[in-house]
């Protein structure tokens, strides 16, 4: 990938995206595959937002049981298994782990129902997975001293034993979202990150493209297409208001989740665990309680999530302090021996997700489903706005999206191969085998947890970082940078240890570490000193326990 802003403005797309979040990427793939010419631009780094702050969680519509909302099972159910096939390197099934109490709907007998619905519901959700890693297992339940040995001292109190299935996690979605843009670029998009739409070209009642600004020239210049989608997610009202009369705002919520510097539990499941809100036993309260969720990633956990209402601006919202303590308070009263305090905390996750209402408590109502918005109804033909509302079924959504948007051309969608099309990296049979046939012929100085690790990654295209050299763990992140910028479009610091690379998505980076990556991109970008010390001192003196540029915690 190469940002050429000129390729930008010396042709007339038929499709330009703007945002290059996770539904952002999955619209241009998909249109790419279907023919279409297509340019993407990202007023910032591509899935430097939302689609980096999440639970990692690729799931498979396990509640939807609770509203008997089969339709949308059976699609999260196909999206997990799409996922898993089309980008094997970088989704893999999670064991997840429900302790169960007494013999209500949270009791066992409760589960056993629901869980061989689920089997039967995804009783193909393993077809099309030739990688046995990859194949769901049916759903258990086990005693209550099989539930105690891989939760320790867990509230025991009307404990009946444990439920567990499976669902799937990203590694790094950071590069699954580039993965889109990158197999979208293969084949024939234009895209370009730093670019900010300033403006829209009307000609009577057409939309007919966008007035761009690059964010570091601040020159501005045309980019036309025949049709414009805003994936723009919590920027989807900043892009609307450019139009001479604005259609009524989008509400967003704020939601989050942390890493732990340490992992709480000691046990590859995913544990559900239920939290009371917060002053339930001192006062009276109409809130629910709530189900968090201690993840296993990286060695580590991740704990997740919570949601208020987010009354800023998606420039400068924030994860504040009190909202990390109330999420670390009421994971240590779900599960005692947490004790967790704010030093525990090595990194944060938060996001923007769209909002529908309030409930009587005054807590955000999140929306269930994605919204396909045309605009042409309000004089403004050929823009479509699009929100989606899980990180799972953006290709699906995006999918429904080219289909609409062929049917406004009065044409007939070509079938769409999105589900079926291997993602850069992901043309690997058998994850295990691949791993081990790498470790038995590469001679480099990297251990074998090293190698997954870059596998994880990178996928197949891994050994394209090294050109051929052998490489120890220095020099494999020296490599790592170089190839962001050389072929990922980094552009700054920040793109290459938070989204490039995952050296600061679980956790700290060292000092050491930052000035190593700043001084490997000066010589590849030819910064200044000035410009470099910049970049270093700007992460450095930011926050780098999250990956928002504007959130302090």
């Amino acid at each position: 990938m190469q940002r050429n802003l000129q390729a930008l403005s010396n042709q007339s797309f038929d499709l330009l995206v703007l945002g290059g979040g996770i539904q952002g990427a999955c619209v241009a793939w998909e249109a790419t595959l279907r023919g279409l010419s297509v340019a993407l631009i990202d007023k910032s780094d591509f899935g430097a937002a939302t689609s980096a702050n999440s639970l990692k969680i690729i799931h498979g519509g396990l509640r939807y049981l609770q509203t008997a909302d089969f339709r949308r099972m059976r699609q999260s159910i196909q999206e997990r298994q799409t996922l898993m096939r089309i980008a094997p390197h970088l989704v893999h099934p999670l064991p997840i782990l429900v302790p169960t109490y007494g013999h209500g709907l949270k009791g066992k007998e409760a589960m056993v129902v629901a869980l061989k619905l689920n089997d039967l519901i995804s009783c193909d959700r393993n077809q099309h997975l030739s990688d046995p890693q990859k194949h769901i297992p049916p759903g258990r339940v086990f005693s209550r001293q099989w539930c105690q040995q891989q939760v320790p001292e867990i509230t025991t109190q009307g404990l009946t034993g444990a439920a567990t299935f499976h669902d799937a996690q990203v590694y790094n979605s950071e590069r699954l979202t580039l993965a889109f843009i990158q197999s979208a670029v293969q084949q024939g998009a234009t895209v370009a990150n730093y670019v900010k739409a300033t403006d829209f070209l009307q000609t009577g009642d057409r939309i007919q493209g966008i007035v761009a600004q690059d964010a570091f020239t601040h020159e501005s210049f045309d980019v036309r297409a025949k049709a414009v989608i805003n994936t723009s997610g919590p920027w989807l009202n900043q892009v609307l208001a450019r139009l001479p009369k604005p259609p009524s705002p989008q509400a967003f919520a704020k939601a989050w989740n942390v890493v732990l510097r340490r992992p709480l539990l000691k046990t590859p499941y995913a544990i559900a665990l239920q939290s009371l809100p917060e002053g339930m036993g001192t006062q009276k309260t109409q809130q629910k309680s709530r189900m968090l969720f201690v993840a296993p990633w990286r060695g580590t956990s991740m704990i997740g999530t919570l949601y208020s209402v987010c009354d800023e601006s998606p420039d400068s919202w924030h994860v504040d302090e009190a909202e990390i303590q109330s999420l670390l308070r009421q994971i240590n009263q779900a599960y005692r021996p947490a004790q967790l305090t704010r030093e525990d905390v090595a990194f944060v996750h938060g996001g923007l997700l769209p909002q529908i209402g309030l409930s009587s408590s005054g807590e955000p109502r999140l929306a269930k489903r994605y919204c396909i918005r045309d605009h042409a109804a309000e004089g403004y033909g050929g823009l479509l706005s699009v929100t989606g509302v899980k990180y799972t079924t953006s290709r699906d959504v995006a999918q429904k999206v080219v289909d609409y948007l062929f049917r406004t051309w009065e044409q007939t969608p070509p079938p769409s191969r999105s589900a079926s099309t291997t993602l850069v990296g992901g043309s690997i049979e058998n994850i295990e085998d691949f791993i081990q046939q790498i470790l038995e012929q590469d001679h480099s100085q990297l251990n074998p947890s090293e190698v997954r690790h870059l596998v994880y990654n990178y996928g197949c295209v891994y050994s394209d970082i090294f050109r051929g050299q052998s490489a120890d763990s220095t020099q494999a992140i020296v490599a790592q940078v170089r190839h962001a910028v050389q072929t990922e479009m980094a552009q700054t610091l920040k793109d290459v240890i938070f989204r490039r690379t995952d050296l600061g998505s679980a956790g700290v980076p060292s000092d050491a570490m930052i000035r190593l990556c700043g001084e490997t991109m000066a010589q590849e970008l030819g910064w200044s000193y000035a410009q470099t010390q910049a970049e270093i001192a700007d992460l450095m003196s930011g926050d780098k326990t999250s990956s928002r540029d504007v959130v302090t915690v």
